[in-house]
């Protein structure tokens, strides 16, 4: 397979749909990256793990609905091209 744009963007569409299903409480909780963990006090800098943390909750905000029709369709893309 060759690397081009669509593998490229259906990479990134794989690994944002990973990010979109982790579910807080069941997997992040448990790994040390929940909403309660790595909040730092007034005027610190927030650390690589709550910049993460930020990071993932706002791919799942974004992502819940977008998410899905964009994932449809490319699903529609590639079984019309294979």
């Amino acid at each position: 397979m060759a690397f081009t744009l669509y593998s490229l963007l259906q990479a990134s569409l794989l690994i944002v749909n990973a990010v979109a299903v982790l579910h807080e409480e069941r997997f992040l909780r448990h790994v040390g990256w929940g909403s309660d963990q790595g909040i730092g006090g007034f005027g610190e800098e927030p650390g690589i793990k709550a910049q993460l943390t930020n990071l993932i909750r706002s791919i799942r905000t974004v992502m819940r609905g977008k998410g899905t029709i964009f994932s449809i369709i490319m699903m529609m893309i590639i079984i019309v091209i294979t």
